[in-house]
């Protein structure tokens, strides 16, 4: 399929409008063997991958992008400079490292992704201009009031991003459908699932997710953004409701006597 039946599309996100999700899709238009639909009146919106979502974050001392979507052209280019531009470009984990490289040269702004992560990169950087930055501190300020923290878990480095007293999480800490919904919570309702594999269903270790719980501890927050579109929570206990997901998990797991269950709010 050619490029020009590619693009980027933009949302504006509804509990913050300095925040966007940017989604690469197949242009409706497009006749797709693979995917056809006869419904009259319906923009059909076909996804790239699997339809994660880069988030464009504005701050006053700049524009960061979290993760990145595959598809990149001089239109979407034009589009990002109107808004004013990158300062740079953080990258959770090696699932979404994608064309990095080819935003880092488009926007000329580092990238930045943890070094115990960097086996995992398939290329080499620039020659002439490295772009890319490995975070090897367990927090690192990417510009002032944005945060890149080293939660581990999904991948050695993964990271979370923290601004603005929210949480932007990718896969190191996952939304799950119950976690959306926060009025008169059922006991023993988890709000979200931490995973080595996703696909696989393979938990992470009761270690592990208390490494996650350490990370973030310090820090505040009343929202968090996952990977994908519609899962974004806001909620004054929220930081409460991951700690509580944490005690679930491994509490079902047979860690009763865990180290999890001695920390507190």
């Amino acid at each position: 399929m050619e490029l020009r039946n590619f693009h980027n599309v933009w949302t504006q996100n509804k509990l913050d409008s300095r925040i966007f999700s940017i989604q690469s899709e197949i242009k409706s238009e497009v006749n797709n063997e693979s995917f056809t639909a006869n419904m009259q009146g319906t923009s059909l919106r076909q996804k790239v991958g699997i339809g994660q979502r880069a988030v464009f974050i504005q701050t006053e001392h700049g524009n960061v992008l979290w993760d990145t979507v595959p598809f990149i052209d001089q239109n979407f280019i034009n589009e990002v400079a109107e808004k004013g531009g990158l300062k740079a470009v953080i990258l959770s984990h090696p699932h979404f490292y994608t064309t990095h490289l080819e935003w880092a040269a488009a926007f000329n702004c580092p990238v930045y992704l943890a070094v115990e992560d960097q086996e995992w990169l398939c290329r080499g950087d620039h020659p002439e201009t490295p772009m890319r930055k490995f975070i090897t501190t367990e927090t690192q300020e990417i510009i002032p009031g944005v945060t890149a923290i080293k939660c581990g878990g999904h991948f050695p480095g993964s990271l979370v991003l923290h601004a603005r007293e929210s949480i932007f999480l990718s896969d190191t800490i996952m939304v799950v459908p119950s976690g959306l919904y926060h009025i008169d919570r059922p006991a023993g309702t988890v709000s979200y699932t931490f995973m080595y594999s996703f696909p696989n269903m393979i938990p992470l270790s009761p270690d592990e997710i208390l490494r996650i719980w350490e990370s973030i501890k310090p820090f505040e927050f009343t929202v968090t953004y996952g990977a994908f579109p519609e899962q974004d929570i806001k909620d004054k206990a929220l930081k409460r409701r991951v700690l509580e997901s944490m005690k679930i998990h491994i509490g079902h797991a047979g860690w009763k006597q865990h180290g999890i269950f001695s920390e507190r709010l």
